[in-house]
Parts: C-alpha cells; sequence; structure tokens
C-alpha cells in the first residue's frame, strides 16, 4: 500500500498546501482517493506529483465537511466514471459555532443534486474490493464529542451536536495488518481503531494514517489520548491536517517514532 498527500496543512517544497486533506492510495491494483480538500488544490498538486485523478478506480469522502468535500468538483472534472462513496447519514447540514453564532461548514451546497449520479451511499459496513472497506461509527454517544468540539447538524430548524453519522473509515487489509485512513477522528482515535478491532477480531492492526482533530484539546487531554492509543497496541500512527502542531508535539512526547508528521507531497508505504 502507498498512500501520497495530495493536500494537507504543511508542504515542502512548491507543492500548495490549505486546511484540509485529500489522499492517493496505492492498493493492489486499485487507485483510490479519499476527500478532495477545500478546494482544486488537490488536484493541482496530482498533476505536479504525475499522479492521473483519471485513473481513480473509486473515491471516498470521510465525512460531509467542506475542508474534505469542496474540491468533488475538480475531482469530477477530471474522472469521468469513478463513483463517489459518502456515508449514508451525510447531508449538506453541517455547523461550526463559535460564541452564539452557528457557520456552515459543510459540503458545498446543491453538490449532492449536481453530482447525485456519481454519488453513493455507503452502509455501515460496506465492501468496495477485496481488502478495502468502508467502515461507520459503533461508539455510542458521540453527540458528546460534537458538543464538546462546537460541531452540529441542522435537523427541521434546530442545531443538533453533531453525532458523526456522516463519517465513515476506509480499512485496507495488507499482509501486514490492517490500515485505517481516517481524515478527522471526530470520534476518537483510539474509539476509531477499538471500533476496527472489532469488526475485524483478530487481525493486527498496523497503521492509522489521517487528523485527529486535537487543535482545540488541552496538553492533559491530548497525554490522556496518546495513553489511550498506546494501549490499543496500534503500531504506526501518521497524522496532522486537524491535529494542530501543539497536540502532534505532544502526541510525539508520548508516543515517539510510533508517530509521524503528515504534509503535503508525503509518500507513506506500508
Amino acid at each position: 500500500m502507498k498512500a501520497t498527500i495530495l493536500i494537507d496543512n504543511l508542504t515542502k517544497g512548491t507543492l500548495a498546501a490549505e486546511w484540509g486533506l485529500s489522499v492517493y492510495i496505492e492498493y493492489r491494483d486499485h487507485r483510490i482517493l479519499l476527500d478532495t480538500g477545500a478546494s482544486d488544490r488537490f488536484a493541482r498538486n496530482a498533476e505536479q506529483l504525475g499522479i492521473d485523478l483519471g485513473a481513480v478506480e473509486f473515491a471516498v469522502l470521510s465525512h460531509a465537511h467542506y475542508d474534505h468535500a469542496d474540491g468533488m468538483a475538480a475531482f469530477f472534472e477530471r474522472n469521468q466514471e469513478a463513483p463517489f462513496y459518502l456515508r449514508e447519514g451525510s447531508r449538506e447540514n453541517c455547523y461550526g459555532k463559535r460564541w452564539i453564532f452557528h457557520k456552515y461548514i459543510g459540503i458545498r451546497r446543491g453538490y449532492l443534486e449536481q453530482y447525485r449520479e456519481r454519488i453513493r451511499y455507503a452502509k455501515e459496513r460496506q465492501e468496495l474490493a477485496p481488502g478495502v472497506c468502508l467502515l461507520a461509527h459503533s461508539t455510542e454517544g458521540l453527540a458528546s464529542f460534537g458538543a464538546r468540539n462546537h460541531l452540529y447538524v441542522k435537523q427541521r430548524g434546530h442545531y443538533l451536536a453533531d453525532d458523526f453519522r456522516h463519517e465513515q473509515s476506509l480499512i485496507l487489509d495488507t499482509e501486514k495488518g490492517l490500515i485505517i485512513l481516517s481524515s478527522c477522528s471526530h470520534a476518537g482515535a483510539d474509539n476509531i481503531i477499538n471500533e476496527v478491532s472489532a469488526a475485524y477480531p483478530g487481525k493486527r492492526i498496523r497503521a492509522m494514517i489521517g487528523g485527529f482533530h486535537l487543535y482545540h484539546t488541552s496538553e492533559e487531554g491530548v497525554r490522556a489520548l496518546a495513553g489511550r492509543i498506546r494501549a490499543t497496541g496500534i503500531e504506526k500512527i501518521c497524522t496532522g491536517h486537524c491535529t494542530g502542531d501543539a497536540a502532534f508535539q505532544i502526541l510525539k512526547e508520548e508516543l515517539g517514532e510510533q508517530v509521524c508528521q503528515l504534509y503535503t507531497g508525503m509518500e507513506i508505504v506500508l
């Protein structure tokens, strides 16, 4: 498995960066795209890297936030056939709260209708190809995570704490263990690892790639999470985007060489 980070907050060299995430994955004979960042920058970076988005077999949206979904149009312009898998609970209804104000942070309005012919809605556990699976959350009480992080969904005129039913993990089964790609890990990285363990009993979990949404989390909270991640037995963590610089440094202190920093253009071979 080879994963190339097409967009992240950080970059090296001449590749563009933005608040967003997009990952191009080569797995066996499959070409997969996870997320599209917040603009067409991921696609322009792909061109610079010599990656043909037109050859992608299927694309996945990790969750219904703009910084992962708003580059969808750029992908569809470059790829005429690949289905795009969203979690069944995805809507254009995600908001972030600051003070008393709710700001729309969801998929660009109109995209779900405009691209309905290309969009597929994934079930709680859905195999896309042998060894490639999408997995929804099974952890209970996730609305508490939404409330704590000031994330909401609007339903029938009311703002409800987000329980992340629009979020899913991409799981790759390799000879050396499972690889989890979970772009923002709103449910908690440790919870997601445990969800995957429950879904694949007896399987070794080798690595997790994605943001951990820790940029507003206290030092005590990050250190506690590091301990819970260590307890899962996972071997490798590659994190960036919404993890935040301060939280990454704490994770590095706690987990050492087990952790590496994502950046635009990075290649991860596992």
